[in-house]
């Protein structure tokens, strides 16, 4: 098996290296013809705007919606997430291209600057919790988030706004919390089929489960799962890795 990791701009470096840890071949990709030799793809975080602009230039979105078509497996972190939804709020005047294919709306910039960045810990999903704690490390830089999904996609994780301490100054936040009842979250991870979404950079932690469960939605490996092995089963390593930096700085 050989996952494609879109190599236009941001973290794609990072989520190759996590893939390499779990012991799956990961290869950049950035013209159309390369996406006939992965069975799977990433599409990681970085500039949306960016990226749209690159994918263009290198007439990579025709061959990319039909990836997304022909039903292959297909995870979007951060700017990806943007580039999976079939609709996103919050954009530069003229908007982006989207490859679509996830029923949701996303806001683009939702949880404000660069400087409003921030990490929490969420909840771990039970399809992707593979043992370990009961909680993951979420990464937030300039993200986005979803504000409404369609019947069949399937929500993963949410993030309650009354949480959101640091950046509570946010319009997009404060629209949404004045909008609607005490309590409100908004959705920050999910899946559709072959689609899987998250606002946050599990690819700058030392959790690869989420890793893990991306590559088990390849179907030419699910006989052979067990040979993947999240690197935060064991307990005990995991917690007292939990704290350190991001991997690329170790």
């Amino acid at each position: 098996m050989v996952v494609g990791v879109l190599a236009l701009q941001g973290s794609f470096n990072e989520h190759i290296a996590v893939l390499k840890r779990l012991g799956v071949k990961g290869v950049e990709v950035r013209k159309p013809e390369q996406l006939l030799n992965v069975s799977s793809l990433i599409i990681p975080g970085g500039e949306s705007t960016t990226m749209a602009k690159l994918a263009e230039l290198h007439n990579l979105f025709p061959a990319l919606r039909e990836f997304v078509q022909m039903g292959k497996p297909v995870w979007g972190t951060c700017a990806g997430l943007i580039f999976l939804a079939n609709k996103a709020t919050g954009q530069k005047t003229g908007g982006q291209k989207l490859i679509g294919g996830l029923d949701c709306t996303v806001h683009r910039n939702f949880f404000g600057s660069q400087i409003q960045s921030f990490e929490t810990q969420l909840p771990i999903p039970q399809v992707v919790a593979e043992g370990g704690p009961p909680s993951f490390r979420a990464v937030f830089i300039r993200a986005p988030a979803i504000l409404d999904v369609g019947p069949d996609v399937e929500v993963l994780a949410d993030i309650p706004l009354s949480a959101i301490e640091t950046i509570d100054s946010n319009p997009a936040i404060q629209k949404e919390e004045d909008s609607t009842e005490s309590g409100k979250k908004v959705i920050v991870a999910v899946k559709q089929g072959n689609l899987l979404a998250t606002a946050f950079h599990p690819e700058l932690t030392a959790d690869t489960r989420w890793h893990s469960y991306f590559l088990k939605m390849v179907p030419e490996i699910e006989e052979g799962t067990s040979d993947i092995v999240s690197t935060s089963t064991s307990n005990q390593s995991f917690r007292a890795r939990s704290i350190i930096d991001f991997p690329i700085y170790q």
